[in-house]
């Protein structure tokens, strides 16, 4: 329908305090209770769009190619070195420093901040529109239309229709149905939820943002691919060892970098596979393709995994 995306209204809509001062508030907060990073990733690349001025988004295209490299800032403290959590109870502020404007780049760092400390930083790019004969893509995977898939929510319906389903799961898909996610999702290949059998460490969906963006300005969109991006992305890693019970999952870092036009709010396949997990580390790395089978925007992804021995290893 024509229902303004909550993205756009709510999630990404920042409040200017200051020239290059924003204040974001909050709209999904996952079950782990910390701030979701896709979408203090999309506020900061709203902030850093809007410190673009008027001259330079006249001589930018109506969609910048951009990126985004964001970095959690550490806590400090030397016994817990993990990235600080964000607390959902209060607004994040974004700070922008005009880093650096050229003929063909423009560059915008952003610090997000939380009780007087950094959270994160951002740094972004945005370029002029240029031409080169130097072109090449990736294949699109060939997939079913996302009119032929299943919704998540429809997924999670069909389970709990089993009268057969244990109630520690009933509970568990509960909390995740009533959760208020601005996307819609269709796996292309759900895993069974309830299966710890190994797998391999990629998986695709078909994403959009719900409600109507439209035609506008393409930083638009890149701000809610940025949001969309994070949403189980790293959890890719996690397919091989679903034997484990996951302790703790954060992302460390998150890049983004765009290619082509593309709205927001019209399907994409998010092709997501992690390389490699290591040392309470795994790397994800994901593809964002239009329908057409251009790639748009490809994305990485750095995070902490700490997982609980499963019950036979147990030395308890």
């Amino acid at each position: 329908g024509d229902l303004r995306s909550v993205l756009l209204t709510s999630v990404l809509n920042l409040e200017r305090l200051e020239l290059d001062l924003f204040r974001g508030r909050h709209h999904w907060v996952p079950a782990t209770q910390r701030l979701f990073g896709g979408q203090i990733v999309g506020q900061a690349l709203v902030a850093a769009a809007r410190a673009v001025s008027r001259d330079e988004q006249r001589a930018r295209p109506a969609w910048p190619r951009c990126s985004a490299c964001v970095g959690w800032v550490p806590s400090g403290v030397a016994e817990r070195p993990i990235p600080v959590p964000g607390d959902p109870s209060v607004p994040v502020l974004y700070e922008v420093e005009r880093t650096r404007t050229g003929k063909s780049f423009s560059v915008r760092s952003v610090k997000a901040i939380q009780h007087g400390q950094p959270i994160f930083t951002c740094q972004a790019s945005f370029q002029l529109c240029q031409s080169s004969p130097v072109q090449h893509q990736f294949t699109m995977p060939a997939v079913p239309p996302p009119e032929e898939l299943l919704t998540q929510e429809e997924l999670i319906q069909k389970f709990l229709q089993n009268p057969n389903l244990a109630e520690r799961y009933r509970k568990h898909l509960n909390k995740i149905q009533a959760e208020d996610v601005p996307i819609d999702i269709k796996p292309v290949n759900p895993p069974d939820m309830f299966c710890s059998e190994q797998q391999e460490p990629k998986q695709l969906f078909w994403v959009r943002a719900r409600g109507y963006i439209g035609e506008t300005d393409m930083k638009v969109h890149c701000c809610v691919a940025a949001y969309i991006s994070d949403y189980a992305f790293l959890g890719t890693a996690l397919l091989p060892h679903r034997r484990y019970h996951i302790k703790f999952m954060v992302s460390l870092d998150h890049s983004m970098w765009f290619h082509a036009p593309f709205r927001a709010d019209h399907w994409m396949l998010y092709e997501c596979e992690s390389p490699w997990a290591g040392g309470s580390r795994a790397l994800v790395q994901g593809r964002l393709w239009r329908r057409d089978g251009v790639l748009a925007v490809t994305c990485a992804q750095e995070g902490v995994i700490r997982v609980k021995q499963p019950l036979e290893e147990s030395k308890l």
